[in-house]
């Protein structure tokens, strides 16, 4: 009868209701609205998502959210991830200050903090992990450090003989800052000697390139955390949603870009070759590849001037007060060629690359000039006239809607020998000493001194006209800021962002 009994209870515990049974779920996501918001907010620890369905940064989350709550509810975890369709439930949305999809937010017992975690389904379980538990697991033997860093890509194990040491603490320190990362930590003599640890260090295990990197000597929290961003990403990086963060956001503000369809016969090679010069620019130009097949890569193609047709081809950008582009000598892409560009780069032998169009043949028909690269410095900059020159971007609703305008501009000044009005599409061609932050923008660079006045009245012929006689006397004063707001900013803003 005892026997019975335990049997009962045992099949009763199995059966027992899930603190979520009572929740829809996709894909172990609980699916949450008004009606039963509350209800989730019972449970210890809930990460919600709020998204819209037709975000792209939406779509690429939901497989790794989904990921994530699958490996925590394998694990027997009482830390559950939910998602709220915020173009529904507008009263949930407002009440938590949704301002962007996906807003994700952590609730302990009911109460939100941000989440500032990655997007990749080990990183929010890591980050959820951090948040509620301790920040670096112990390990005892050299199977549990063994199968601990197999369990991650990249995962990140403290060995010292002194948890009370300053450097111990230092690392427990960068461990409950670094979100996305698995922090493990071991102080036992043996499993340290198994490793081939000497001395105190902290080692980054992964599963690619070098396989481990060792920290020997400063060991203090910005030492620590530099080391794990530095060498947790590969030699070269994949981009996509998930590591654009990492790529942009480093502390290494020199990029080197493969642009590559990687259903390619040679892209294989190529990115081997590509692996190989990578190693000797370590910590000083990050290696990225993006893969032209993806067709949310089609406007980061569009930004560098480049075409499915002609890639493979290298980029090489630097962050500075601008995004500084550089293009190799030739679209040799062994590994010493590859090293060579980036060498010529570093010392400054490779000069910077400006997008130019070829200067049609007709630029000069219409009333309208058309300016590229190559020939604005000769008619801009022409000391014996005022040109007004407005640079577009073909998408550009406000220029589109200027068009008609201008043309008519163009027409009144077209047999006037002092004045010409033109246009230059800066979304193709470049200039080193004038920058384009939003379109239109309409400058008039002035006979004589050539120097350059925005243009910043309204966009109505008179007013243009007005500009143009008075030398850019009339029409320069800066508009109210809700009028600058409806300018469509200039690509070089929003690549970073797209970047």
């Amino acid at each position: 009868m005892r026997i019975i009994l335990i049997l009962l209870l045992l099949i009763g515990s199995v059966f027992a209701d899930s603190p979520v049974d009572k929740f829809v779920q996709e894909d172990n996501v609980l699916v949450l609205k008004s009606d039963n918001f509350e209800d989730a907010l019972k449970l210890d620890f809930v990460l919600v998502e709020f998204y819209a369905p037709w975000c792209g940064h939406c779509k690429a989350l939901a497989p790794e959210f989904a990921n994530a709550a699958t490996k925590l509810r394998n694990e027997g975890s009482n830390i559950y991830l939910a998602k709220v369709d915020a173009t529904q439930e507008t009263e949930l949305s407002e009440r938590y200050d949704v301002q962007g999809y996906p807003t994700i937010k952590f609730f302990i017992k009911g109460t939100p903090i941000e989440y500032n975690g990655g997007r990749e389904a080990d990183q929010i379980v890591n980050w959820l992990l951090k948040k509620t538990g301790p920040a670096a697991t112990t390990l005892t033997s050299y199977d549990e450090v063994h199968n601990f860093t197999l369990a991650n890509p990249v995962t990140v194990v403290g060995f010292f003989s002194d948890l009370e040491s300053a450097d111990a603490k230092a690392y427990l320190d960068s461990a409950m800052e670094l979100d996305e990362f698995t922090f493990g930590l071991v102080s036992d003599e043996e499993v340290m000697n198994r490793f081939n640890v000497t001395k105190d260090s902290v080692v980054l295990f992964k599963n690619f390139d070098e396989k481990r990197n060792d920290l020997l000597e400063n060991i203090n929290k910005d030492e620590i955390k530099k080391f794990i961003v530095q060498n947790s990403l590969p030699l070269v990086v994949e981009f996509n949603h998930q590591t654009a963060q990492k790529i942009f956001g480093g502390d290494v503000k020199a990029h080197n870009l493969l642009f590559i369809s990687k259903s390619a016969a040679e892209s294989e090679n190529i990115i081997e070759n590509f692996r190989k010069a990578a190693k000797h620019y370590k910590n000083k130009v990050l290696f990225v590849a993006i893969n032209a097949d993806v067709e949310d890569h089609e406007r980061i193609m569009e930004y560098f001037g480049l075409k499915k047709t002609q890639l493979p081809e290298l980029r090489l950008i630097k962050f500075e007060e601008d995004m500084v582009k550089f293009k190799p000598p030739t679209n040799d892409l062994l590994e010493e060629s590859i090293k060579s560009f980036v060498d010529g780069v570093l010392d400054g032998t490779i000069k910077k690359h400006f997008l130019s169009q070829d200067l049609p043949e007709d630029w000069d028909k219409n009333p309208v000039k058309v300016l590229v690269s190559s020939n604005f410095e000769s008619v801009a900059l022409d000391p014996t006239k005022d040109v007004l020159v407005e640079f577009y971007a073909p998408w550009c609703g406000h220029c589109q809607q200027l068009e008609p305008t201008y043309n008519e501009l163009g027409a009144k000044y077209e047999s006037n020998e002092n004045v010409v009005i033109a246009k230059m599409d800066a979304t193709v061609n470049e200039l080193e000493n004038v920058k384009i932050n939003s379109f239109p923008t309409i400058k008039l660079f002035k006979k004589d001194t050539n120097e350059a006045v925005d243009f910043n009245g309204d966009r109505k012929l008179e007013d243009l006209i007005k500009f143009v006689d008075s030398q850019g006397k009339e029409g320069s004063a800066p508009k109210p800021e809700e009028e600058d707001e409806e300018e469509e900013k200039a690509e070089d803003g929003a690549k970073k962002d797209e970047l």
